[in-house]
């Protein structure tokens, strides 16, 4: 992980404990929790995001899920933290 992408996971870390969220780094990534909601394979939805260029948008850099999806350019952390919530909430509609 480059310094820029844990600094960026870091700062996204930070919005989502604001929303409620557990975020803690890990040397893979962000891993997130939502320890309000129950799981259904584990005690709570969780998933671990990561920072990646993403080649279809020119190469710019995004956070991405453990299963790659894209979830928003790294400038973007408010629509992160959306898509991340609304993920882990099990939201109907919540595509990625």
């Amino acid at each position: 992980m480059t310094p820029e992408s844990r600094a960026r996971l870091e700062a996204l870390g930070v919005v989502l404990r604001v929303y409620g969220l557990q975020a803690s780094m890990t040397e893979d990534g962000l891993r997130v929790v939502n320890r309000a909601v129950a799981g259904c394979c584990a005690a709570h939805p969780a998933d671990l995001i990561s920072v990646g260029a993403r080649e279809d948008d020119g190469g710019r850099l995004w956070f991405f899920t453990s299963w790659r999806h894209p979830v928003a350019e790294v400038e973007r952390v408010v629509d992160a933290v959306m898509v991340i919530r609304g993920l882990l909430d099990g939201e109907p509609g919540v595509a990625l």
